[in-house]
């Protein structure tokens, strides 16, 4: 009888961390995903600031970058954090995270849109 249960465990354990219970389109997945890019972006939004003004600098010139870039760059700061704090606090609501670059650091080179 403890073979049988302890058999039972180990296979419905292995059947819940497979890689098709865990797929990108499944509840958990899309949950988890949603959760690590909220907390990513709740504590990486500050490195919007500086993100804008390069942006800015390089496509408009320094001081259109120094002024309208730092605005901007404030603008992105607050909004990525609170998104990230969004996205973290309704995990459990499985959509695709609600910023685009997802992460910061995937396309420094893109302006963020939500």
């Amino acid at each position: 009888m403890r073979t049988l249960t302890k058999f039972s465990l180990i296979t419905v354990i292995f059947l819940l961390f497979s890689s098709n219970a865990l797929a990108s389109d499944s509840y958990f997945g899309n949950a988890s995903e949603k959760l690590v890019t909220g907390f990513a972006n709740a504590l990486t939004g500050w490195m919007e600031l500086p993100k804008n003004v390069i942006l800015t600098s390089r496509n408009e010139g320094p001081i259109y970058g120094a002024t309208v870039g730092l605005a901007m760059g404030v603008m992105h700061t607050v909004g990525r954090s609170l998104v990230g704090v969004l996205d973290a606090a309704t995990f459990f609501i499985p959509t695709k995270p609600s910023v685009t670059p997802h992460f910061i650091w995937q396309d420094f080179s893109r302006e963020t849109s939500y």
